[in-house]
């Protein structure tokens, strides 16, 4: 998709305002397509953190954990992602989190704690 140069260069008072009138432009464009602000570790393990406040699906936690690791993020650093945001998103649901994403990074808790699965 072909932007326009003005929505390419928009700042972030512009963005805020765009995505509160749901502007299909600003709403379509990928945060990589407009001025890096982030940097893609940064944007990854923000992604990351989404993907756990929204209850997100088991293979979307594999997307997202190649993301942040393809884009330098360590299993420590994402780890902490999950355990930074318990304040906001709330132990539950970073508890129900937890087994998923350690299966993304190559984990498995319930062998690790001898639970059979089944």
């Amino acid at each position: 998709m072909r932007l326009p140069k003005d929505v390419l260069a928009l700042d972030y008072t512009d963005v805020l305002r765009h995505l509160s009138l749901h502007d299909e432009q600003v709403v379509a464009v990928e945060p990589s397509q407009l001025r890096p602000v982030l940097d893609p570790k940064t944007l990854a393990l923000i992604r990351l953190a989404a993907l756990v406040a929204a209850g997100g699906a088991v293979p979307s936690y594999g997307a997202q954990s190649d993301a942040a690791v393809d884009a330098g993020a360590t299993a420590a650093e994402i780890v902490d992602v999950l355990v930074g945001i318990i304040p906001v998103v709330g132990l539950p649901r970073v508890v129900a989190a937890a087994p998923k994403l350690a299966l993304a990074l190559g984990y498995n808790v319930d062998e690790a704690l001898g639970i059979e699965s089944g």
